[in-house]
């Protein structure tokens, strides 16, 4: 099973609200996932960002792979510096 850190959109039609979620690759963007990581809420000034970095690393050193935004996330926060 290969995992995905990425984001799942929620809330209204332009009221855009993202979790970061660890998830299979396998499953759709807003589907089944393993574990909430944080949240993002990108309408704020700035860019709201709130994660579990204990539990964002622990799914990296399992071998989790972060999509491309969630890695700029990672690394804006200081979480996580490796590419994606």
């Amino acid at each position: 099973m290969s995992v995905k850190i990425r984001l799942a959109r929620h809330g209204g039609k332009k009221r855009p609200f993202y979790r970061i979620v660890a998830t299979d690759i396998e499953n759709p963007r807003d589907g089944r996932f393993l574990e909430i990581l944080g949240t993002y809420n990108p309408l704020k000034d700035p860019a709201e960002v709130t994660l579990q970095t204990e539990r964002v690393q622990y799914w990296l050193d399992q071998g989790a792979l972060p999509t491309h935004t969630v890695n700029n996330l990672l690394k804006r926060e200081g979480v996580y510096s490796g590419a994606a």
